[in-house]
């Protein structure tokens, strides 16, 4: 057992050195003691962000976020210790008294990934946002300090808001070659713009118009969590992926529809120094 739980903790973190860097390198960041469990719940989050990537239809996508669901109810599909990030996210949960509520809300709210219906309001997308990218950082606030995770719950939820308006941003190319729209009908219809337009990407004009919007509210909500108060320095590691955040909004709302077939993500040392440089001032 002593072997084991070292080999799921880096087998955590080899995944998420795969499927998300960002997060990889905010785990090694991370106080050594918390670090398997903050790497548990980054890994199992990674699970459910690419169950679109594994499958053709959505019924099996729906089939493996149910095994998940299963798993947080304790409804094992097999034996746990055969799955790292189960094994790792069950200990996690044990260890710091972790809520199953949003963890299971984590994997509802990836069933809309399985389906091409369009995101139709910016509530709607912020809803999104609250149960995957906000509820992490709260999860992993939980992890680093549950006295401070309680006080800081507001910042969380807008930090979380923004990371997910910049993640969105990222993926623009990806979801349209699926015929994916996270970006809000609400958005797009604003500057005369259906989900098919964006799809299309012909009406640059327009695009750049609803790229800036969408950018727009991430760097709201940035602001928001700002000014909702500086995460106390013992939760401070679970913010450092949302740090990220603010150079992926601007570059969006400067290029607009530029980033359909332009990366603006950061080299990956910069991203590595911008963390390096939060935990050294403590603010996000």
């Amino acid at each position: 057992m002593s072997e084991t739980k070292p080999a799921n903790e880096a087998l955590c973190l080899a995944a998420l050195r795969d499927f998300d860097r960002d997060r990889y390198l905010a785990a090694l960041l991370t106080p050594a003691d918390r670090r398997a469990a903050v790497a548990a719940l980054y890994a199992y989050n990674a699970e459910l962000a690419r169950v679109r990537d594994l499958v053709r239809e959505p019924l099996p996508g729906e089939v493996r976020l149910q095994y998940w669901r299963d798993l947080l109810q304790g409804v094992a599909h097999g034996a746990s210790d055969a799955n790292p990030v189960a094994a790792e996210l069950l200990k996690a949960m044990q260890d710091h008294h972790l809520p199953v509520g949003p963890l299971a809300a984590m994997a509802d709210a990836r069933i809309f990934d399985l389906y091409d219906d369009p995101m139709e309001s910016v509530a709607m997308f912020e809803g999104y946002a609250g149960e995957t990218a906000a509820s992490l950082i709260q999860l992993a606030s939980l992890v680093l300090d549950p006295a401070a995770a309680a006080s800081a719950a507001d910042t969380a939820g807008h930090a979380g808001v923004a990371q997910a308006v910049a993640g969105c941003l990222l993926l623009l190319p990806i979801h349209r070659a699926r015929g994916q729209v996270y970006l809000p009908l609400e958005i797009l219809r604003a500057v005369g713009l259906e989900g098919p337009d964006l799809l299309k990407g012909s009406d640059k004009v327009r695009l750049s118009a609803a790229i800036e919007a969408f950018a727009g509210l991430g760097l709201d909500h940035l602001q928001k969590a700002r000014r909702s108060g500086t995460p106390p320095r013992s939760i401070l590691p679970a913010y450092l992926p949302m740090t990220l955040a603010q150079r992926i909004l601007l570059s969006a709302r400067s290029r607009g529809a530029a980033i359909l077939d332009h990366d603006i993500r950061p080299p990956q040392w910069r991203r590595q120094l911008r963390m390096m440089a939060t935990l050294v001032s403590g603010r996000i």
